[in-house]
């Protein structure tokens, strides 16, 4: 068991493992190790080919993917396959886009091992936010711009009473919403209607960190009319004054 193991003793282990954002060379050494040393890979969705590429041939995998309203397998059931085999005596590794504990469900995964009594440790990873924003020039904090940063769900959008708007609203912060395109007005429309400018620089950043990565930068209103369709790729939705420090930002 490695210093990092945390629970009981059992047969098998459990590493909860961040993939980061896509690329391999953005993986953490600890993670690459983990990997290739796994005899069973419970994967995710986003997970890209060449992260997948560097699973051990005769390791077992188990796709657990999620979509927006189309869940492979449900959370639960991941619990129950971590536990199952563990108990097997497998090396197992939950494998994660970006974070286990960055809206990853990393926390209820640890949950379930404890409660079974499973051996288990957690590898973070290079989450989304961090990534893609430097793949897209636009830091998180800045003096003078940004003394802050949160990190929100999209989905937040759809409850006015479950976050303080008026909060979010202040200047002086940087706000990283995950999977936001797809509420991207409403998100507009809480934050302008509890004070944010409107011409506030604002950014979508979809597929960051990847070959494939487009940015759009620009004021929030305008990024409102010219956001893309939403999609199956990542997208992150990033708003406050430092998106303007990005090369990719053109307020007209």
């Amino acid at each position: 068991m490695t210093p990092e193991a945390q629970g009981q003793s059992s047969s098998g282990f459990v590493s909860i493992v961040g993939a980061g954002p896509g690329p391999v060379d953005l993986m953490t050494l600890r993670a690459l190790d983990r990997l290739q040393r796994a005899e069973v890979v419970v994967h995710d969705r986003l997970i890209t080919a060449e992260v997948l590429a560097l699973i051990p041939e005769a390791a077992q995998r188990v796709y657990v993917g999620k979509a927006l309203g189309n869940h492979s397998v449900p959370q639960e059931g991941i619990h129950a396959l971590l536990v199952q085999h563990a108990r097997l005596g497998r090396r197992v590794v939950r494998l994660k886009g970006g974070d286990p504990y960055v809206f990853g469900r990393g926390g209820e995964e640890v949950q379930a091992l404890q409660v079974e009594g499973i051996s288990f440790e957690v590898v973070p990873g290079v989450t989304a936010a961090s990534g893609c924003s430097a793949a897209a020039g636009i830091p998180l904090t800045h003096r003078g711009l940004a003394g802050s940063c949160v990190f929100l769900p999209g989905h937040l959008a759809d409850d006015e009473a479950t976050h303080d708007w008026r909060a979010l609203a202040r200047p002086g912060q940087t706000r990283v919403f995950y999977m936001g395109v797809q509420r991207l007005a409403q998100i507009a429309q809480q934050l302008i209607s509890h004070g944010l400018p409107p011409d506030t620089p604002a950014a979508i950043v979809r597929d960051g960190t990847r070959a494939s990565q487009t940015i759009i930068a620009t004021g929030l209103c305008k990024l409102v009319a010219r956001a893309p369709a939403y999609g199956p790729q990542p997208d992150l939705l990033i708003i406050g004054e430092t998106v303007q420090l990005s090369p990719e930002y053109h307020a007209n």
